[in-house]
């Protein structure tokens, strides 16, 4: 997967031409990484990135928890957040990057409370994959309304 990776940035690949599997990959991490930002990663967390990850993907239980487990390593072996991104804005058109920012505020408020570090992930992640405050906006009243906050 890193070989892949270099090959983007060195010229080789092209984002277009990554595999979907790095696509997912990428989308999973950014989901970990905002389920980890206020410091855990809890099992109402946990649950509601795998159930996204299912859902998204289409992905049955043990393809899931497999995603997670690898999404969970990228994080731990990487601190940045530009190569996700860029693989998030270059493979998926603006419905689906506003989607994942509706997921990742789903992540955010898995375990109750938004703690400012995790908001601040979002919004970040917001402008890099060149989603614009209102779309993230908008997302984050979806979450609050289907979970009723």
């Amino acid at each position: 997967m890193l070989d892949r990776i270099k090959k983007m940035f060195s010229g080789t690949q092209s984002p277009s031409q990554m595999p979907k599997d790095d696509q997912k990959l990428a989308a999973a991490a950014l989901l970990v990484e905002a389920a980890m930002m206020d410091g855990t990663f809890d099992d109402d967390e946990r649950t509601v990135v795998l159930n996204l990850l299912e859902e998204r993907f289409a992905l049955k239980g043990a393809d899931a928890d497999a995603l997670l487990l690898e999404a969970e390593a990228q994080v731990e072996n990487s601190n940045e957040l530009y190569t996700l991104s860029r693989t998030i804005k270059n493979s998926f058109d603006n419905e689906q990057r506003i989607e994942l920012i509706e997921m990742l505020w789903q992540v955010a408020y898995a375990d109750g409370v938004v703690h400012e570090y995790e908001s601040n992930l979002v919004r970040r992640l917001s402008g890099l994959l060149y989603v614009s405050d209102r779309d993230s906006g908008e997302a984050r009243k979806r979450v609050m309304e289907k979970i009723g906050v």
